[in-house]
């Protein structure tokens, strides 16, 4: 639901402030008659009035909160929801706090039985969906990385994150993470602040990923921001590393890290893939493996780890084409876009067809945005709710300096909206860094059909006049000069020539500085070329799985009463390719010949593929089909004394068919694999009514 106008919202005010000065005098009318002593008709006919002033009160109270939070769950159901769903998880072993029994480490988790399997759905079905449809080129790189490639990266440098202590007790955060919990809490805890602090508040979360160490630290002094336990002053924040640190081999001389992504693996091999592709453009290459971040102060479950699982995308595309092939098969798809444009006027994001979005101009290119497109299918077929499926394109200055176009595809949760895929058009950023650091060429070859007349633009930083000038800064300005657009590039060369001096913007500080004829050689030439190496483009979708997990659990979880009314029951309406198990095999009651039929059928499951599971304990079998809902089996056979039939249940309408013996396993392997509809089975056998209060 939508927010009301701000129209409707101050009449409402209005309304409020009335109402709660009749309270008020009312109260005084029955204060003054208890005084006085007045008889018993006058004060209870004058509590009565302010007792039906209270509830109108109540009602619009009521009315304009639900109006300004635009009807979204309170703090209070969303905390319980999220206790009822955690204890849910740990208690059917989903995952659990990893070392539990020595007191577990913050940020470290193990995924239980039913936890891997639904993580090995994830992914099977992501190679399925990415690599196998795409014909993508997989590999598998070591977690442990020099640290010269990690330079060459800019981790080393700059992979941070803004932290501050406790000034008594030394305890850690994330500064950006107090400021954002401070406002969320005043915007909750107050829904009737005044529109100009309640826009206040909503900039600083709009813009939270763009200030400036001195900025956070100016917002947490305004705001009075202290220790969370201590209420103890905090320090001014300061960057913080986050990356584990090792050393390679036994002399401890050689610098290592724990990779904090996966890409950096895939653009090292560049140069053998591409080979391997028969030198051909475009290819993409994946890989899906752990990742590791000290975070400073992790929370929130899953959603924030030290050690977590990514499957990344290096899609390498001529930088002069960024066309893709099969766009049109997704350009008519329509979900919610969030523009940098509508994210900064504070408007909401709405359904946009992505072949609009990148004619537009809204998207940079067509490969991006068929990736975007293939992400939100692939979410979608997970079970993610597509209302509360997003895709944020990054601030201005959010966004590398290199980066041509960047957006995250965010999902709601009890949390807020969470990053669970990212989206970006790295531009030729990473590939030339490693050429640099390495001395080895990482770049493609194009042959032209006939030789072409091309204008060359040719841009050469004096790195001694650099050095010399912006010392720690030179490298920044460096590529700064590097990436810039033609125009830009040809604005600077006549600045250069007229004044002597000119200006260039750093995306990633925001700041302009100063560059003048000594610092770089910008001419354009024409040159007869018969071909040309260049250095590809990557566009790079890249995947938080546990993330994309947390969030699957949230949206496919509901509880529901039983029958008879006096429990509420808890289920996972997972997707049959998701499910950790596909089907349970019930025999009736505790008997030997039912038995012996449900491990056939249990058998034939298994050979046809279908992950199940035999219940044979004696409890009811609404029990037992209550406990299979909690882990979100989709299909239950119930193994009775007929001996030709079983019953099919379907768990999420309780529905229940009759199905042959020797026919069941293929009917549920069909429906598990999406072959037949449940609705298309059901049309084709016996419905079977329930008696059982649970089922």
């Amino acid at each position: 639901m939508a927010p009301g106008s701000e129209d409707d919202m101050n009449a409402l005010r209005v309304l409020v402030a009335d109402k709660q000065a009749a309270v008020d005098r009312q109260s005084n009318e029955v204060r003054a008659l208890k005084a006085a002593k007045a008889d018993e008709v006058a004060v209870n006919k004058a509590v009565n009035l302010l007792k039906d002033l209270k509830l109108e009160l109540q009602s619009i109270s009521k009315e304009l909160v639900s109006k300004a939070t635009g009807g979204e769950t309170s703090v209070l159901s969303r905390e319980t929801f999220r206790k009822t769903l955690s204890n849910t998880l740990e208690r059917r072993l989903f995952y659990i706090p990893s070392f539990k029994i020595y007191g577990g480490v913050a940020g470290l988790y193990d995924y239980g039985p039913p936890g891997c399997a639904i993580k090995a759905n994830v992914l099977a079905i992501w190679r399925q969906h990415f690599v196998l449809e795409e014909n993508m080129l997989e590999v598998d790189c070591p977690c442990v990385t020099p640290e010269m490639v990690l330079k060459a990266s800019g981790h080393v440098e700059k992979f941070t994150d803004l932290m501050v202590k406790d000034e008594k007790t030394g305890a850690c955060y994330r500064a950006d993470h107090l400021l954002k919990d401070f406002v969320k809490e005043s915007l909750e805890k107050d829904p009737l602040m005044p529109p100009d602090k309640k826009e206040e508040l909503k900039h600083v979360l709009a813009m939270l990923d763009e200030f400036t160490a001195e900025q956070l630290g100016a917002k947490l002094k305004k705001y009075g921001i202290k220790s969370p336990e201590t209420k103890n002053s905090l320090s001014d924040p300061y960057p913080f590393n986050l990356m584990f640190s090792t050393s390679i081999g036994p002399t401890g001389l050689l610098q290592g890290y724990l990779r904090p992504e996966t890409a950096q693996g895939i653009f090292v091999n560049f140069r053998d893939l591409y080979y391997y592709n028969g030198s051909k453009l475009p290819f993409a290459a994946a890989q899906i493996g752990q990742a590791f971040r000290n975070e400073i102060a992790p929370r929130q479950g899953l959603l924030r780890v030290r050690e977590f699982t990514l499957a990344e995308i290096e899609h390498f595309v001529n930088p002069d084409d960024k066309s893709h092939p099969k766009f049109s098969t997704v350009a008519n798809l329509e979900f919610y876009l969030y523009p940098r444009e509508e994210q900064m006027t504070l408007k909401q994001p709405v359904k946009t067809q992505i072949g609009h979005a990148v004619a537009k101009g809204i998207v940079n290119n067509e490969t991006l945005g068929y990736f975007i497109a293939r992400t939100y299918l692939f979410l979608a077929r997970l079970g993610i709710d597509k209302e509360r499926l997003r895709f944020r394109q990054h601030l201005q200055n959010e966004m590398a300096h290199y980066a041509a176009d960047c957006w995250d595809a965010e999902i709601e949760c009890s949390y807020g909206w969470i990053e669970c895929v990212g989206l970006a058009d790295r531009s030729a950023y990473d590939l030339k860094a490693h050429t640099d650091m390495s001395k080895t060429d990482l770049v493609a070859h194009e042959t032209f059909s006939e030789p072409k007349d091309v204008a060359q633009l040719l841009v050469v930083p004096n790195k001694k006049e650099l050095g010399m000038f912006f010392k720690k800064s030179a490298k920044m300005v460096q590529e700064a000069l590097e990436v810039m657009e033609e125009v830009e590039a040809l604005k600077m060369k006549a600045e250069l020539e007229s004044e002597g001096m000119a200006s260039l913007h750093l995306c990633t500080t925001g700041q302009r500085v100063t560059i003048t004829r000594e610092m770089v050689s910008i001419s354009k030439e024409i040159e007869t070329l018969h071909g040309r190496t260049f250095t590809p483009s990557v566009i790079e979708p890249s995947f938080g799985v546990g993330r994309i997990i947390y969030c699957l659990f949230e949206h496919c979880f509901y509880t529901r009463s039983s029958n008879a009314g006096d429990d509420q029951l808890n289920v996972f309406r997972f997707p049959a390719s998701v499910a950790p198990i596909k089907c349970t095999v019930f025999p009736l009651v505790q008997n030997v010949k039912l038995e012996v039929t449900a491990k056939e059928i249990s058998s034939a499951l298994t050979r046809e593929g279908v992950a199940n599971k035999i219940d044979i304990t004696g409890t009811s079998i609404g029990k037992r089909y209550a406990r299979t809902d909690e882990i979100g089996v989709p299909f239950a056979i119930t193994v009775d004394f007929d001996e030709k039939t079983v019953t099919v249940r379907e768990r999420d309408t309780k529905a229940q068919i009759r199905v042959p013996v020797e026919e069941v396993a293929k009917v549920v392997n069909d429906v598990a694999d999406a072959r037949r509809t449940w609705i298309e089975v059901q049309s084709h056998y016996p419905g079977v009514m329930s008696k059982d209060s649970n089922q």
